[in-house]
């Protein structure tokens, strides 16, 4: 297992995170996993024998049930791992039970450190951009919470390329602890986050925590163009995240090539090209079984060639987009030609 610095600091992560999304299933989370405490207790077990010393979850999760459940299964490995969760969601009736006010991040804090088992957090990401709350509001309240030292780090999920770069303005303008992380979406056939939020989290030196690697189990190989696929598999029943589906099954077409050149699966050869971007951190995987399991963990294991990569990143690039094709055209131009000999 391979570790990165977690954005500018200086925490060590393993390039896989273990989600636990599917613990609880609870609610909505019903559709996304039901793994009970004993099942999460093995899996837990599994991540750590294989060096993997990243763990994510989230209030939200299973009604907080996830938090409850992943708590109970690190039990004393609690200060060999980092452990990220998250607040936005809502966690009750109230008006005041949701988004990022002082008043629920500061409650949605000690919740979590109660569920987890824990008096600390290591990276503590809001799970979203909370449009009634001011970001100086929120970004002061974490700022405290760093303070206090019931948080270490804080990062951030789902948010807009202007909203990151303004939250960062203001934390360098009011000398407040900044968000270190982005938790987002990014696959092989869904690349989106390449227009905006790549280019700023490579200036700004920020961490990339990829979620749904596999897009919701479209890259599995398990699905294919005709529609067919698992009845109990989570895309045929809960289709997230939105995709290009002709696009990702073009590529779908390339990666299952490239995987039975190699004697490897689809998902190991999706969650391989992630790791070889270089603004990824950490890729979150998540398994309802051991075999899911030992099959995501064996992906760093898979070294792509230039001509792999090549190919998946013809078959899945961007169409155009202004104002991207316009910076490019320019920067042609930037260097001067060289000097033709006589």
């Amino acid at each position: 297992m391979k570790y990165k610095h977690l954005g500018r600091t200086g925490l060590l992560v393993s390039e896989l995170c273990f989600g636990t999304m599917t613990f609880g299933g609870k609610g909505f989370w019903e559709v996304i996993g039901q793994q009970p405490q004993e099942a999460a207790n093995k899996l837990v077990a599994g991540v750590l024998d294989a060096g993997v010393n990243f763990f994510d979850t989230a209030d939200v999760y299973s009604e907080g049930e996830s938090e409850k459940i992943l708590g109970k299964a690190l039990k004393q490995r609690r200060t060999d791992v980092v452990l990220a969760t998250k607040v936005h969601g809502r966690m009750g009736p109230g008006a005041n039970e949701a988004g990022l006010s002082r008043r629920h991040i500061m409650q949605a804090v000690e919740d979590s450190l109660m569920r987890l088992g824990t008096d600390y957090i290591d990276l503590y990401q809001i799970h979203g951009f909370d449009h009634l709350t001011p970001l100086e509001e929120t970004l002061r309240a974490l700022d405290d919470l760093v303070h206090s030292g019931k948080v270490r780090y804080i990062g951030c999920s789902n948010l807009a390329a202007w909203q990151l770069m303004k939250s960062l303005w203001i934390s360098e303008k009011y000398n407040l602890h900044r968000f270190e992380t982005l938790q987002a979406y990014y696959t092989v056939a869904g690349r989106d986050l390449e227009r905006e939020l790549v280019p700023l989290m490579r200036d700004q030196h920020m961490g990339l925590l990829v979620w749904s690697p596999l897009a919701g189990g479209l890259l599995s190989g398990k699905f294919h163009r005709e529609g067919e696929g698992p009845e109990n598999a989570r895309r045929a029943r809960f289709d997230f995240p939105p995709i290009d589906k002709e696009r990702a099954f073009n590529t779908l077409d390339v990666m299952r090539e490239i995987a039975a050149d190699r004697g490897v699966s689809v998902a190991q050869i999706a969650l391989s090209w992630l790791l070889h971007q270089p603004v990824v951190t950490s890729v979150i995987i998540g398994a309802k079984n051991n075999e899911q399991l030992q099959d995501n963990l064996s992906a760093p294991e898979i070294k792509l060639c230039d001509e792999e990569l090549d190919r998946l990143d013809k078959v899945s690039a961007l169409p155009p987009e202004y104002p991207g094709w316009m910076i490019r055209q320019q920067a042609q131009g930037r260097y001067p030609e060289p000097a033709q000999k006589e």
